[in-house]
């Protein structure tokens, strides 16, 4: 259970069953072996009106997945485009506003004012 892996379908399945026969998140979890907040979330996520419906949830995971953003690699090509927009004497908002139009590129993550001391070589 150290490494991060999704749901995948015939485990849905499975969830549903073992909720049908009553059976607890924490021993669900067991059986699947996954940790116990993982059960949970997929079935705050998932529950609605009509119950856990696993086509349904593996459906809105799947839309969830391909709606992540992807994280960029801050390359070097990247951290050039950075420094230009630095340069200029533009603002974090401006250089990431600049990124996301021109280049494609997304900058995640609260912007904050570069530190004091800043030196570009």
């Amino acid at each position: 259970m150290n490494q991060y892996k999704q749901l995948t379908e015939g485990q849905r399945y499975q969830i549903s069953a073992l909720l049908k026969v009553e059976t607890l998140q924490k021993d669900i979890a067991l059986i699947l072996g996954v940790s116990p907040p993982t059960i949970s979330r997929e079935l705050d996520r998932n529950t609605g009106k009509r119950g856990y419906r696993p086509k349904q949830a593996h459906i809105k995971a799947e839309r969830r997945r391909q709606a992540a953003e992807k994280s960029i690699k801050m390359t070097v090509e990247v951290v050039n485009l950075i420094e230009t927009g630095i340069r200029l004497d533009w603002s974090p908002e401006q250089v990431s506003g600049w990124l996301e139009k021109e280049e494609n590129i997304r900058i995640r993550g609260p912007v904050e004012e570069p530190p004091k001391v800043f030196v570009l070589s």
